[in-house]
């Protein structure tokens, strides 16, 4: 008599559940490693802006007076072509980035990152721990970014 082989159900169940706890501990890493991704490129994409209307400022001596969305080809704004090839418009998660220079002596770039609105999470500068908190570069440093093992 051939006896049938095959994986019995407990086999099976244990399988299922080693696969569902390595799971439950790689999803959260995963997901932490893409935000930080997103919020790398949207830092990086910042600091070109910056580096591109400091550019700017040396030519005509006054940061480009302009508040709104970076748009480098804006009127105020200005710095595409010749300051950027392309000034980058969205942050990592899709959100609009700001740029604001009321009288030309100093800017802000700002991105509202992974919170996507200006919800009020500003912080009080320096690195925060919080994803949902906005991201500001100003006058050619960060004062406010995400930065260490985030929440």
């Amino acid at each position: 008599m051939k006896k049938d082989r095959g994986f019995t159900l407990i086999e099976l169940l244990i399988v299922v559940a080693i696969i569902g706890i390595i799971a439950a501990i790689a999803i959260p890493n995963l997901l932490n490693a893409i935000d930080r991704g997103k919020q790398k490129r949207t830092m990086a994409d910042m600091r070109s802006v910056g580096t591109a209307v400091e550019s700017y400022s040396v030519d005509f001596n006054f940061y480009p007076i302009y508040t709104g969305d970076v748009d480098g080809s804006a009127t105020g704004m200005e710095i595409e072509p010749t300051y950027i090839k392309k000034a980058p418009s969205k942050d990592g998660w899709n959100g609009v980035m700001q740029y604001d220079c009321g009288d030309g002596s100093e800017y802000t770039v700002h991105s509202y990152a992974k919170g996507g609105a200006d919800d009020g999470l500003v912080g009080t500068g320096g690195p925060t721990q919080d994803f949902e908190a906005d991201i500001f570069f100003s006058n050619g440093v960060f004062v406010q970014w995400p930065e260490g093992q985030q929440r």
